[in-house]
């Protein structure tokens, strides 16, 4: 397996590559079951693939430390079981039928197995955690507080008289940004690095994490499935709150609100069961200046991101932090 992430130095591309290869052996090993049918959908999403962006992160910036370090696998592995156990829970609450190309777990198994299934791999990342000791079990437990308060905000929606966008926002931050957070936090801290570049990275990640999201946003309206795995348009139909959706939402409750922009929300706001309706809502939404709004959001939050490493080393780590953030909002240009 190669890294996904954009790396310019060959020495550092290579030591990736070999620990990220580690990193998948480890991955199927700990989803691996004796009992058949718990091994079955353990390995469906780590069988599936995906980009192992947590992971990447995590061995990334351990080389700015011991990047060597044994612990500093364990923790790669933990970040992607625990992002895996997530997907089986949001699949489940989004009725979403395929992710990573393969028909979603409680479309095979059915809803409480899936539930299950995600469980079932937060046991695993807490055993695994468990071995890096309090430090590290402390940090876990905190993201997942925040991935289960991101879920229960998302479900719920915002209070009365609360901003729908910000609220979006601190859905994602915690949804998301938490466990990228996390992801980039474990390599600097298992590496030995000083507390002041453990921040450093940990702001990072938080930032990425929103950039990603919001990328993700705009890439569910402009791709054909093939960057997400998800069919296009799954959240339109489902209306679950994206930042273009709520942009046009705020826009057309304002007075500068034109017909035609009503005309798309009406769209939106449809029966959006039939294929064809719901091409037409996504080409609507594409084609409206808050999607472009969005993906300059994106990329002001990984520009964020790139101006918080400026206390780090200069050097190779340095220079793909920057170049990953960036690749982040590429995708969705």
């Amino acid at each position: 397996m190669t890294t996904s992430l954009p790396l310019t130095d060959a020495g550092l591309a290579g030591r990736l590559t070999d620990r990220l290869a580690l990193v998948e052996q480890r991955l199927l090993e700990a989803a691996s079951h004796a009992d058949h049918l718990a091994d079955a959908t353990s390995r469906h999403l780590v069988s599936a693939g995906g980009k192992r962006l947590r992971p990447l992160l995590t061995l990334l910036t351990a080389e700015l430390g011991d990047g060597s370090d044994p612990r500093v696998l364990d923790a790669a592995v933990v970040v992607e079981l625990t992002h895996l156990a997530t997907l089986y829970h949001d699949d489940v609450m989004d009725s979403a039928p395929v992710r990573r190309g393969a028909p979603a777990a409680q479309e095979v198994w059915g809803n409480q197995v899936a539930i299950l299934t995600g469980d079932l791999l937060l046991a695993k990342a807490s055993a695994l955690t468990a071995r890096l000791g309090p430090d590290a079990v402390l940090i876990q437990a905190e993201t997942f507080e925040r991935l289960c308060l991101g879920q229960l905000h998302e479900t719920v929606g915002p209070t009365d008289g609360a901003d729908p966008v910000d609220h979006y926002l601190q859905v994602l931050a915690d949804k998301t940004g938490s466990l990228i957070a996390t992801s980039a936090r474990y390599g600097a801290l298992f590496a030995g690095c000083d507390p002041e570049a453990i921040a450093t990275v940990t702001t990072y990640g938080e930032k990425i994490g929103l950039a990603f999201q919001l990328a993700d946003d705009v890439i569910d309206l402009t791709d054909d499935g093939g960057l997400t795995g998800k069919r296009p348009g799954t959240d339109l139909r489902e209306h679950v709150p994206t930042m273009p959706a709520l942009l046009l939402r705020r826009l057309v409750a304002s007075d500068a609100a034109t017909d035609a922009d009503r005309r798309v929300l009406d769209l939106l706001d449809g029966d959006l069961s039939d294929d064809d309706d719901l091409a037409d809502a996504v080409r609507a939404l594409r084609e409206h200046p808050v999607t472009e709004r969005t993906r300059e959001a994106s990329e002001a939050r990984a520009n964020e991101a790139v101006e918080a490493l400026a206390d780090l080393p200069a050097g190779p780590v340095r220079d793909s932090l920057a170049l990953f953030a960036r690749s982040l909002v590429e995708r969705s240009a």
